[in-house]
């Protein structure tokens, strides 16, 4: 299915008629937000799979390091919408961005 330039502005004209051109960037805005949290969360899930399991000669060699501090995650509330737990979720990021660089420092 290609989509041309007709049809790509006959797309965005209905968007701007159903949601009004006020608040079109706030959808962008929210559904960018989305898509990067979704896209980090893929990433750790493929990450996490593949450390969860060490082989035996790597089990035995390497001895196991002290688990670092854990910061209590904050849970959004229910209730909320998706872009109030995006924001949520990129200012307990900023927090923890924070605690990690002030570790750092002697």
């Amino acid at each position: 299915m290609n989509l041309g330039a007709p049809e790509i502005i006959l797309i965005l004209v209905a968007l701007v008629l159903l949601f009004g051109a006020k608040k079109l960037p706030d959808l962008a805005r929210g559904v960018g937000r989305s898509l990067r949290i979704f896209k980090a969360e893929t990433s750790k899930m493929t990450d996490d799979d593949d450390h969860d399991r060490p082989t035996v000669v790597q089990a035995q060699a390497q001895p196991q390091p002290a688990p670092p501090q854990q910061i209590p995650a904050a849970q959004p509330a229910p209730g909320l919408s998706a872009e109030e737990q995006a924001r949520q979720l990129e200012e307990q990021a900023a927090r923890l961005r924070a605690a990690a660089q002030a570790d750092k420092r002697p």
